[in-house]
């Protein structure tokens, strides 16, 4: 089958969320069809990143997505229909290129991940499936509600607006619709009646797949993520002011290490002898794998919604048990108690976190629990096969 994979990022290096599940699922893809991938770079990707890519793509387009706050980018949001999500991937040349691919390509379907990619394709008759690795409108609104000035926010809810409408209106247009959780499903089929909406879920990073069966039980907590995403730092600040000084007067030994890409200013910040903020370049694939084997806890105050977290994966897969929110907990089917743990407020968090530090058989207990999760339920190759099959229902039905 002849594939034309849109994403609005370069899958390699798998350093996020998104990353990890584009770069996995073509890499499998690539065994039984031929890919085109269209994708946007950064620029801290480099020529070396994109050859990757070709392993396993018959053929990479590259644009380039430049700064998003730039003036441009805001007027032309200012004028358009469409939300600064879409704008801030407008290249000149974009639309053209995929117009004359589209026609000369002779593909058997498009797959595009994420809705905001779609708006540059031509029309075309080719069947598309469409992957929502989050609901964008909500994960804005949250934004809104909590993080924006007050005064920027009758502006940035009209950007929600159209975020809404435009996400809407893709899920509808799409042949193939398919979450990443059930209750991202859930929700996308409250938000349109009669959706029929499909799951393939997350998998676990490569680098955590095959890591030893083992606990190691100590008191550094880590949290792990990509700051330029607001769900991680708000989550980071959070878990630094408010989780971890209650911790710390129960556990005076315990540490925090604050781990990833992009760390913000306020973020390193709040650095001191107990907290410590580690900047890893994206494709520092073994600086990842290390933080997880240096920590015992990973905590996650995660209230932004949506999606999976592959962080939690990570941390299931290395043995590391998870203190998060019933929304960090959404899409693993994992039980309080059993294979995670759930607070809802910092101080429900911070008691399952010193509860977990204190209770060695605790520990073992939903470490090796999270650990069996993982490896019944997200392992890549029963991921890509379902993605497979949804293909071939869909062009040979």
């Amino acid at each position: 089958m002849k594939i034309l994979m849109l994403t609005p990022y370069l899958p390699y290096p798998p350093s996020t969320g998104g990353h990890v599940r584009s770069y996995n699922l073509i890499k499998r893809l690539a065994r039984h069809h031929e890919i085109t991938l269209v994708c946007f770079t950064r620029d801290h990707n480099t020529p070396d990143q994109v050859s990757h890519m070709e392993k396993y793509c018959k053929k990479v387009l590259v644009f380039e997505r430049g700064k998003a706050w730039t003036i441009p980018n805001v007027f032309r949001t200012g004028f358009s229909l469409y939300p600064f999500l879409v704008m801030i991937y407008y290249t000149p040349e974009i639309r053209a290129k995929l117009a004359e691919e589209v026609r000369t390509g002779n593909y058997d379907l498009i797959h595009a991940e994420t809705f905001y990619v779609l708006p540059y394709l031509p029309p075309t008759s080719l069947p598309t499936v469409l992957v929502e690795q989050t609901i964008m409108s909500r994960v804005f609104k949250h934004y809104v509600d909590t993080e924006s000035l007050w005064f920027l926010r009758p502006l940035l809810l009209i950007d929600v607006a159209k975020i809404n409408f435009w996400e809407k209106y893709y899920w509808k247009k799409s042949n193939r619709l398919i979450a990443v959780s059930e209750e991202d499903a859930v929700i996308m089929k409250r938000m349109v009646k009669d959706l029929k909406v499909e799951v393939v879920p997350n998998g676990v990073g490569e680098a955590f797949a095959n890591t030893p069966v083992k606990t190691h039980y100590n008191h550094t907590i880590l949290y792990m993520g990509n700051y330029k995403w607001m769900q991680n730092w708000e989550a980071a600040r959070i878990l630094a002011k408010d989780v971890f000084p209650l911790i710390k007067k129960k556990l005076s030994g315990a540490k925090l290490t604050i781990t990833g890409q992009f760390p913000t200013p306020e973020l390193k910040d709040l650095q001191n002898k107990d907290i410590k903020v580690v900047e890893l370049e994206d494709s520092d694939q073994e600086g990842v794998v290390k933080a997880y084997q240096n920590a015992g806890l990973l905590i996650a105050p995660i209230y932004g919604p949506g999606g999976t977290r592959l962080k939690i994966l990570a941390a299931m897969a290395s043995m590391i048990p998870v203190v998060t929110t019933p929304i960090g907990a959404e899409g693993y089917g994992a039980k309080d108690g059993e294979s995670i743990l759930i607070g809802k407020t910092p101080e429900e968090i911070a008691l399952k976190a010193i509860k977990v530090l204190t209770d060695k058989k605790l520990y073992a207990k939903i470490a090796s629990n999270a650990r069996k999760l993982v490896d019944v339920n997200f392992s890549w190759e029963p991921i890509s096969q379902k993605l497979e099959s949804i293909y071939e229902n869909l062009v040979h039905p």
